[in-house]
This record gives structure tokens, sequence and C-alpha cells, in this order.
């Protein structure tokens, strides 16, 4: 009997009532494992006011209180890793030491969490005027709300909920529906750490989830990490609501090679920040920009190690690449592939027709490469989300930093080169939010904040981090005065008020 994934309401699993269903597959084998239930408006409403109720005792509670119970949380998320990768790569596919690795951010975050008491310490300055002081504190919004992406099940949401709950806020949870079981074991995992009933809900479902969510009058705030068109819908959708938005688009992430670069290095990077996790990244480098003479030799490096690759199950250890989340996902990174000829590229590698022994009905795909990719081809203009990697050429740094910055993405960028220089002038005038100098995959760590420009993001805040405590509370200012008791009547005065 195919396993059921239901929701996550008030403490406990609650079976979902609308009667629909959606399947979440294998990726390995194309098989349905298991089905989850896709809530209603009127069951979003049931997390929602079960995160209205907690909030009214949780938004009080001692820091001391909520850090314990995230210490005790982060113990348990540690000690069960491996556990939750396995449920990351039966249903994502992505392979076991990929889906550590994931966890293994994700962590970093709940760090950061549990050492929440110093983030929100407020400021105080006295006798601004006389026997006057003034205050600044951060005081939780309420419910908020997170909407995660099937790449990365665990991590991004631990990129939300752990800063969000130890602010003080209750938090909903729609993740990925096809990837859903993840999100339920932590959900499992924070009620033993002692989470009260409520602090924590997870909805699963489609854009009727969703879409009540981004409406509803008790949501405070919306936290989404996607593609770029969804992500501009939730910001506008839930702007107009009066909701404050964290809306992570997607990106077109590229490397700068210059020709002083080490292209061991730089071709040892871009296998490994294109084709990791199947290229199901939003920071995955998916064109390279080789500037001067470097091009033919960084193409046939690349070339080389790609070819050596070992495609294969994610719960097979030797694999080092796995399978695409969908069968039609997979079709639809094929197809920038087989148009690629069309539109003026050159075809350097077509992993269009892989398929592995044993496990052919599997959404597999190869390692696709291609170089001299003119600016006009679907595959550089679209973010692809899977294992193709273009070449572009280029004869300068201006030229190149030029038609990166002409991208209408700025998630993450990277320059290799031995040039300090070059490096520091790169960092400063490129357009990303993110910036890599040899570092491919330039990735905050946890107490520093992701996020990238132009439609890579909508919002002011980035994720996690500092940006992550100001997103998640509200600022407010205190003027005091108290008396002395010799002091005399002040009396009315209607003029501007003075500090002195």
């Amino acid at each position: 009997m195919t396993k059921t994934v239901d929701h996550w309401i008030g403490g406990k699993s609650v079976e979902g009532t609308s009667g629909t269903y959606g399947p979440v597959t294998d990726p390995a084998t194309g098989a349905v494992t298991t089905r989850v239930a896709f809530a209603s408006v009127d069951e979003v409403d049931a997390a929602v006011a079960a995160a209205k109720a907690a909030y009214a005792t949780w938004g009080q509670s001692s820091l001391a209180q909520r850090t314990s119970v995230l210490f005790k949380f982060r113990a348990l998320l540690d000690a069960h890793r491996d556990e939750i990768a396995e449920l990351i790569t039966a249903e994502h596919g992505k392979v076991h030491s990929d889906a550590l690795g994931e966890v293994a951010r994700g962590l970093e975050v709940v760090d950061l969490a549990c050492g929440i008491n110093v983030q929100l310490k407020g400021e105080l300055s006295t006798q601004v005027a006389s026997r006057v002081d003034v205050s600044s504190i951060r005081q939780p919004l309420g419910v908020v709300a997170g909407i995660t992406p099937f790449n990365f099940p665990a991590m991004v949401p631990m990129w939300m909920f752990p800063l969000a709950i130890a602010c003080g806020n209750t938090f909903v949870l729609k993740p990925s529906e096809k990837d859903p079981s993840a999100s339920m074991r932590v959900a499992e995992l924070l009620a033993e750490a002692g989470l009260p009933d409520g602090v924590f809900n997870v909805v699963h479902g489609d854009k009727v989830a969703v879409d009540r969510l981004l409406v509803h009058p008790d949501v405070a705030a919306v936290s989404f990490v996607g593609s770029t068109p969804i992500a501009r819908y939730i910001h506008t959708t839930a702007s107009a609501n009066g909701k404050r938005v964290q809306a992570l688009g997607g990106a077109k992430n590229h490397m700068l090679v210059l020709p002083d670069a080490d292209l061991d290095a730089a071709a040892d990077a871009a296998v490994s920040a294109a084709y990791g996790s199947a290229g199901e990244r939003c920071m995955a480098i998916s064109a390279v920009v080789a500037v001067g003479s470097v091009g033919d030799e960084l193409v046939a490096k690349i070339k080389e190690r790609a070819e050596q690759i070992k495609i294969g199950p994610g719960n097979d250890p030797a694999s080092e690449m796995g399978p695409l989340i969908t069968a039609a996902h997979r079709d639809k990174v094929a197809s920038y592939v087989t148009g690629a000829a069309a539109q003026g590229c050159e075809v350097v590698l077509d992993g269009t027709g892989h398929t592995v022994e044993g496990h052919e009905d599997g959404h597999w795909i190869g390692l696709s490469l291609l170089d001299r990719v003119p600016v006009t081809a679907d595959a550089y203009k679209d973010e692809i989300f899977g294992p193709v990697l273009c070449v572009l050429r280029v004869e300068t740094y201006e030229e190149g930093l030029a038609l990166i910055n002409a991208s209408p993405f700025g998630n993450g960028t990277a320059v290799f080169t031995r040039d300090g220089g070059a490096a520091r002038r790169f960092q400063l005038e490129v357009e990303a939010g993110m910036v890599g100098v040899n570092v491919p995959i330039p990735v905050p760590v946890g107490y520093h904040s992701f996020g990238g420009w132009k439609d890579s993001l909508f919002g002011d805040h980035h994720i996690y981090g500092n940006d992550g405590t100001h997103f998640y509370t509200r600022g407010k200012v205190v003027t005091t005065r108290w008396p002395d008791p010799s002091d005399a009547p002040a009396g009315v005065d209607l003029g501007f008020p003075r500090n002195h």
C-alpha cells in the first residue's frame, strides 16, 4: 500500500480531508512510492489558527526557553542527519553525500538561532535630554509562513523557521509537494525537542494552499525560495495583502575565468558547480565566461572531467550525480540541449540519451556541455535547473563583466584569477548579491545572509544571517522620562519636542 504523507498541525500529524493527493516519485526508478495530502483552504486556516493560538504564549516566552528547545532540536537533528538524508535521496534523488551536506548547511542556521539572544539585543541611549532615555528593541511579528522548493527539502526550510521561532514567531511551512517527507520528520524532531504544540506547522499542497497563505489576514510575513516568476507573484500578492515578504527567485550564475587563472582548478570548480546535485541548485554555475585565449583549453578540461562523472541512484555510494526530480523536468532540461545547435551553440557533450542499467524508468539525464553559446540562445537566457553548462567566449575582462551585468538575474557569480587587483575590481563592479573569488558556489555561512540582486530577489531582506533576524522582527523605539521627585511641574509646551 502506498504511504501517505499528511499535514502537521498543532503538534501532531493530521490526516488530510480535502480528498486531493499528489504523487511522490522515487526519481531513480520512476515509481510512485508515496502520496501527499493537498491542503484545502480550511486546512490551511486550521494550521494558521494553531499557530496564532500558540503565538499567544510563545511570543511571550523567554529567550532562555526558546533557545533551550533549539539546542535540543539541534542535537536531535545532528543525531538523525543520516535518516533525513535518506528521505531526501528517496524523494529528490540527490546522492547521499549531497543530502548530508544539505542537512549540515541547515544546521548552520540552527546554530545561529541557538545564539539568538545576542542577535536580539537592543540599544539604549541615556540622558538624551534631561532625565530622558531612549531604547530600541525588536519584537516578533506573529504567525509567519515559509514556502520552499523541491531542490533542498531540509536546508531551505531551515533557512527560515529556526530564526523565526527563535525570535518568538510561530511558523507555517508549505514545502514542495514533490519531496515532503523530510519536513515531516523535522516537525517530529521539533516536537521531541519540546517545542510547544502549534509553534511549527506543516501543510502540503499546491496553489490552493499557497494562495491562502498569501492572503490570510493572520499571516504577518512570507518567506519564499523558488523560480523568478513565482517569486514575483508571491511578492506582489503577499505585499498587496499587507505582508512582509522575502522572495528569492531564479538565477543564471556566471563564472568568469581570466587568462591568468589556474585552469585545472577552474575546470574542477566548473564541473562541481555546474553538475553537482544534477544542476538543481539556484547557486549552480550554469555559464562559464572564458576570457581571451583560455577557452579551448578550459573547455577540453571541463569535457575530460565531465565524462568521468558516475551517474546512478542516489543511495549507491559509487554515484556522484543522481536523477532529476521528475520525468517532465528531465524532458524540459533535455529540450535545451537538443535545440542548442539550431540556436548557434556548439554541442560538446550531449547527455540527453543517458540511461542507467537496471533503472531504465528513472528520470535520468547525462551531463551536457555547450560551447560558444550566443547570448540569444534559450540555453543561456533561461534558468535550466539541470546539468547543462554553457561556455561563452569574450576577449576582455570588460566584455565579460558587461555580459554578466546584462543578465536579468543577479544571484551569485564567481571569478577565477591569480590577480588580486582584478578580483577586487570584479567583486565591486559585478551586479550580483553573492560573489566568489576562486570559489564557484559562494553560498554564505549561516551568520552571513544569502540573497541576490535584480530578478533573483523580491523584497528588501536577504535570508538568514542578520537580515533573517531583522525580517522576523519589528523594531520599536521607547522614549522614557522618569521625573525626579524634586522636579517642578514642567507645564504645557505646544512647541516641537526638544532634546535638551
